[in-house]
């Protein structure tokens, strides 16, 4: 199934940047709008809000629906951009309604992670400045955010201030440390067989529970509507986080708080990548943790390091792996808080993996970069190792979301399109061209390297704030030159 949006197209001067990272690109777009743009059937329709003269994303090819996850993080990484029409529909695909009538998000087995919606429908409207869109869609984060915050199971623990439930993704045991999984993994594969598992708190949950709640409040500052205490309760659930996660001895956030109170001084890569990108870090626990992560040889992994159980002859798929959603969301939190070197190295790493694999694979193992699905399930003879699936839609627009947020710099409000580059040094001029943002088409031309704007000229025309006009009509050429000195 294909989409009618304009695809933009990505240049670079430099033959052998174009080879690696523009054809990278173009590979991620036709994941995207053409093998991942699929019908949608009447279990997605639930809401009543899907257009159906459009279709949907699915989360891959292994797998055929969108979950809320997927849905959110690809219309948050690439489609609210690229195709909104196709994003709305993909958002509103996880979105039911009970037996009264009131929309929320579909209540499924997996719904300790389940507001991550909210950051990618704000997203959307900000995007698209769709307000009906907004209407419906803050009814959704309402009713859901008050079914989760007076739920038993996968609700909050009111002795820490924070909320239950395995971290954000990881719906699978080999996520966990030992002995909130059990060591033999004899309950199975799920997380949630694991009674220790649901009843910790993790990084990456409470962090969008706090970007939940925020953009819940502009939600409702947007429409005029009860904000429902929401700015309190973000305000409260960052201060949480930070007490309860910060580790001042390791200068970066722990994984995993037990419900008896034991810290787990472990990594996550989505947990550190949604402390930079929601500002729950300040600017000085920012440089620690980024200086402090663990990284492997090829990128970022899920979690870190091998727990006891696993190794790196038999890594677990959801432990020291690399999976390219988080490379994505790393990258774009060392964008945003200034570490060219690091996004490039990282953006880099992913391309290459793109490149050597021939697509884009859900997982690859974090020290030799061969496409792999990790082990998981059980210990002995019952021991699996799982596969790695195909064309998974994240992994494309994970690289995507390095171009437009990382290089590009893109981030919208109500004003319009602000841009805030990081070109690396070597990769050369580049110029992203045919990108549709509301009503406007533009072209965007970075000169030089670094991520200090030395000129902004919008149509010839030089200005100082950076700003794309969200009334911006018609066609339009930004050239911004650049320049890797902060004097």
């Amino acid at each position: 199934m294909t989409t009618t949006d304009s695809r933009p197209a990505l240049r670079f001067e430099d033959p052998e940047t174009q080879a690696l990272y523009g054809a990278t690109y173009e590979a991620a777009l036709e994941n995207l709008l053409e093998t991942n743009t699929v019908p949608f059937g009447e279990i997605h329709a639930r809401s009543g809000l899907m257009d159906p003269a459009v279709g949907m994303v699915r989360a891959g090819g292994g797998y055929e629906q969108p979950w809320t996850r997927d849905a959110t993080i690809n219309s948050w990484n690439a489609t609210s951009l690229l195709a909104p029409a196709l994003a709305a529909n993909t958002l509103w695909a996880v979105v039911e309604k009970d037996a009264g009538g009131k929309l929320r998000l579909q209540q499924d087995s997996q719904q300790w992670d389940q507001v991550v919606w909210t950051v990618g429908a704000w997203h959307h409207y900000l995007v698209t400045g769709d307000r009906d869109f907004l209407q419906s869609a803050y009814d959704v984060v309402t009713n859901t955010l008050a079914l989760r915050e007076q739920a038993a199971v996968f609700g909050p623990d009111a002795r820490y201030g924070l909320f239950t439930g395995p971290s954000f993704f990881n719906d699978g045991v080999s996520g966990f440390p030992a002995p909130t999984a059990y060591e033999d993994e004899s309950r199975g594969s799920e997380s949630t067989s694991y009674p220790d598992v649901v009843s910790a708190m993790y990084l990456s949950t409470n962090a969008l529970y706090y970007a939940a709640y925020t953009c819940a409040t502009a939600m409702a500052d947007t429409l005029g509507r009860p904000a429902d205490g929401h700015r309190a309760k973000a305000a409260a659930i960052k201060q949480a986080i930070n007490q309860h996660f910060w580790n001042p001895r390791s200068g970066s956030y722990n994984y995993e708080l037990t419900a008896d109170g034991t810290p787990g001084a472990y990594q996550e890569g989505t947990g550190l990548a949604f402390t930079l990108l929601f500002g729950i870090a300040d600017a000085a626990q920012a440089s620690s943790l980024i200086s402090n992560a663990q990284r492997m040889t090829w990128g970022m992994p899920d979690t870190y390091p091998h727990w006891n159980r696993y190794s790196s002859a038999e890594p677990g798929r959801h432990n020291a792996m690399v999976w390219p959603l988080v490379q994505g969301l790393w990258a774009k939190g060392l964008a945003k808080h200034g570490d060219v070197e690091g996004f490039a190295t990282e953006t880099g790493l992913l391309a290459k993996l793109v490149r050597d694999s021939g697509g884009f694979w859900e997982i690859y193992d974090g020290n030799t970069g061969a496409v792999e699905g990790g082990y998981q399930g059980a210990t002995g003879v019952l021991k699996r190792r799982w596969d790695s699936q195909p064309d998974q839609t994240w992994s494309a627009t994970a690289f995507i979301d390095m171009m437009h947020t990382g290089l590009f710099g893109m981030t919208f409000d109500d004003r319009g399109l602000t841009l805030a580059p990081s070109l690396p040094p070597g990769w050369g001029d580049v110029t992203l061209s045919g990108l549709r943002y509301r009503d406007a088409g533009l072209t965007v031309a970075l000169r030089g390297e670094g991520n200090v704007i030395r000129s902004f000229e919008l149509d010839g025309r030089p200005g100082t704030e950076f700003v794309v006009p969200a009334s911006l009509n018609g066609d339009h050429t930004i050239e911004i030159t650049l320049d890797a000195s902060r004097s």
